[in-house]
């Protein structure tokens, strides 16, 4: 008997953790299969390991990037829509990963299946590799005998997310350079050029206009205590960033960023749609709706929209419908529960969640290159101003000086 790890998904849509002994990692999910529950992931556990925080950033080089893994999933899909063996798919479809670490982990994966696991329970072993909506719409796949579809549909997924993500850097690489030069010149004006203006300024023996003794402290400022400032803010930047990977920091990180103007809205969009895609995925290919929905849930990246979602598995249970559900929850928007609603009655939920998320993505797409399209005169006309001030209060001060000399 050897003591196992394990999460799941239980039949009233609860997550649930815990430890079980057990002969095998097969018996295990076996035995949670029997008590109705959907296994999520299941480990041997191997002892007392070292905290979290010393060993998160050494966990972290098995994050794969998004693309490597929609060029797997599309190659996946497509050696099993024509007819290989899964093990053999996953063989020759590992070799498009470019990094070895990549490779270990569809090594492990395809060593898990060779032994008698299901695709689903060695991804689920794959700690930090295969996100959990992932892990849960390969295990729908396989209970309804359409792997192949299921990864198509994840590959459509995150090629939707690819297509965002990509279209936003994209857009903010001119912005950040604008930022960047804007603040260095700004930076270059306050260090270098306003020091050798100060011994003409100060030789007149006059009161200087206030906006050139304002520009005169902050250079005093900069060049006094440029670099330690730098120190100071680098420390409490890294400060911030442990506390809010802590879950209430998180939390509350989330629910500001959902409270910013258009960002709040956008954001709102982007996870909506993919809480409706991943449930939508998971109901059309057999999963029960509580656990289907406990997936979905989890698949959201904004915690304050997973909480505000939370409610819904014990509304479903208690008997009432998806569409009366999520009507309460505060950050969906009512054309999602329109269109719910309009599946429900029409005996086709799984196609209208589909069609909210297709219909949020591009609402999302749409308001991001609008906000970018403000932004980047926004941030030019504000580091302008800043440089003109800059340079008009020290032309000022220069010419009130030959004024009193003349």
């Amino acid at each position: 008997m050897a003591l196992y790890r394990y999460e799941a998904v239980a039949a009233s849509g609860k997550l649930l953790t815990g430890e079980m002994a057990a002969e095998s990692r097969a018996a295990l999910i076996a035995e949670l299969h029997r008590q109705g529950h959907v296994p999520i992931r299941a480990d041997q556990a191997a002892g007392r390991r070292l905290p979290r925080i010393f060993t998160a950033d050494l966990l972290k080089p098995r994050a794969r990037s998004l693309r490597q893994l929609l060029a797997l999933t599309e190659q996946l899909a497509t050696l099993l829509q024509a007819g290989l063996a899964l093990d053999r798919a996953l063989d020759i479809a590992k070799q498009i990963l470019t990094r070895p670490i990549d490779r270990d982990v569809i090594q492990a994966v395809l060593d898990r299946i060779r032994a008698g696991s299901t695709l689903a329970d060695a991804m689920a072993a794959q700690e930090g590799f295969f996100p959990r909506y992932y892990v849960g719409m390969v295990r729908a796949g396989e209970a309804g005998a359409s792997l192949d579809g299921a990864l198509r549909k994840i590959a459509d997924y995150l090629r939707r997310s690819l297509s965002v993500a990509e279209e936003t850097k994209s857009a903010l690489i001119y912005p950040a350079l604008v930022v960047v030069t804007g603040m260095g010149t700004v930076a270059m004006l306050l260090g270098s050029v306003v020091p050798q203006f100060r011994p003409m300024l100060e030789q007149s023996g006059n009161a200087l206009p206030l906006a050139a003794q304002a520009v005169l402290i902050v250079s005093d400022l900069v060049n006094g205590y440029g670099l330690g400032a730098l120190v100071v803010l680098g420390v409490l930047l890294l400060a911030a960033r442990q506390a809010l990977a802590r879950p209430n920091g998180r939390l509350w990180r989330d629910g500001l960023l959902l409270r910013l103007p258009r960002i709040g809205a956008i954001v709102t969009r982007l996870e909506i749609g993919r809480f409706a895609l991943t449930l939508g995925t998971l109901l059309e290919n057999g999963m029960s709706p509580l656990a289907a929905l406990q997936i979905a849930r989890e698949s959201v990246g904004n915690r304050a929209i997973a909480a505000a979602l939370e409610p819904l598995g014990p509304s479903l249970k208690a008997g009432r419908r998806l569409a009366e559900a999520i009507a309460a929850v505060r950050y969906v928007p009512s054309l999602a529960v329109q269109l719910v609603r309009a599946g429900e009655e029409a005996g086709r939920l799984e196609d209208m969640l589909v069609k909210v998320a297709e219909i949020f993505d591009e609402e999302a797409r749409r308001s991001i290159t609008r906000l970018l399209a403000v932004l980047i005169p926004a941030i030019t006309i504000v580091l302008g101003i800043v440089v003109a001030a800059i340079v008009g209060s020290l032309l000022t001060a220069i010419l009130s000086v030959y004024d009193i000399a003349g």
